[in-house]
């Protein structure tokens, strides 16, 4: 037994890693195969007949792949509601991503009283739930006759505390140097933002957009509130339709379809993510690196 034990610390010591290591690689890797179980079962289920779907033991892989869930989910018009959210998603990344830098910018180099606690503030307004302010957006909008329209589902996601606070992180870590540089060469401080400073933050810049375009792709509640015709839904809204409702026979039906319409809505933010994730953990990890 103790040969083994030297052995096994004698391979870790040549590989330079110690058993604390292993652990938390081990840990990672068993919270990652919980994490992606759900989405496999969601795969699984949206490729199985319906006499599959609810089964005495659990099947990971169907016996039977068949696309009859998601010709039912294509019977309704995806492509709109894929392209509403499209352009929804897009334009209020955009508009958080461009406002976030700016505004992270003006927290981590302007020197102006109250800096500290409008900083604290807008971190504090983190924990404050969207649901409490729903209701005066909506009451709001609806004064205002945007209802209906992508102004009205777009202008509240605009405004990303998460955003801000990347981009702050980042800027604060930005060398002095370079925009005293920019000073004696003559730009101005919004010149310097924009020819030294943003070109700079391409890491926190990509972190920002993953995380906004997955909050507004798959944004729900407010949508759902703001839309009332059918070809301005979007594919969350959409998608919903095919939740199971209740009664025994409806819920086998309905999750099939269900599940194809979720693992559609998925697609995107993952592929996004998959192509993107370097730059994003990059991001986030200079996030932290100052206060």
């Amino acid at each position: 037994m103790s040969r083994a034990r030297f052995a096994v610390r004698r391979f870790l010591r040549a590989r330079r890693m110690d058993p604390w290591a292993v652990l938390l690689w081990l840990l990672g890797m068993a919270m990652a195969v919980i994490w992606f179980a759900p989405f496999v079962w969601m795969v699984s289920t949206s490729l199985k007949p319906i006499d599959q779907v609810m089964t005495k033991y659990v099947e990971w892989l169907p016996r039977t792949v068949v696309a009859d869930n998601y010709i039912k989910v294509f019977e309704q018009p995806v492509a709109r509601w894929a392209l509403n959210s499209f352009i929804v998603a897009t334009s209020a990344t955009a508009f958080g991503v461009i406002l976030g830098a700016m505004a992270g910018y003006a927290l981590a180099r302007l020197h102006f009283p109250g800096r500290a606690i409008l900083f604290t503030v807008l971190l504090a307004s983190l924990m404050i739930p969207t649901e409490m302010s729903i209701v005066p957006l909506y009451i709001a909008f609806l004064k205002l006759g945007l209802t209906n329209s992508y102004v009205a589902i777009v202008l509240p996601s605009i405004a990303s505390v998460i955003s801000v606070y990347i981009f702050r992180q980042f800027f604060m870590g930005l060398p002095q140097e370079l925009e005293d540089a920019a000073a004696i060469d003559g730009a101005g401080r919004f010149g310097t933002f924009w020819h030294i400073a943003l070109p700079l933050a391409r890491a926190p810049m990509i972190a920002a957009t993953i995380l906004l375009f997955t909050n507004n792709w798959n944004a729900y509640l407010w949508p759902l509130l703001i839309v009332f015709e059918e070809e301005m839904k979007t594919m969350p809204v959409g998608m919903a339709q095919f939740t199971p409702v209740i009664g025994a026979h409806t819920q086998i039906v309905g999750f099939g379809p269900a599940m194809a319409g979720v693992t559609l809505l998925s697609i995107p933010s993952l592929l996004i993510f998959v192509a993107l994730q370097n730059y994003f953990i990059a991001g986030v990890s200079r996030a932290g690196i100052k206060g």
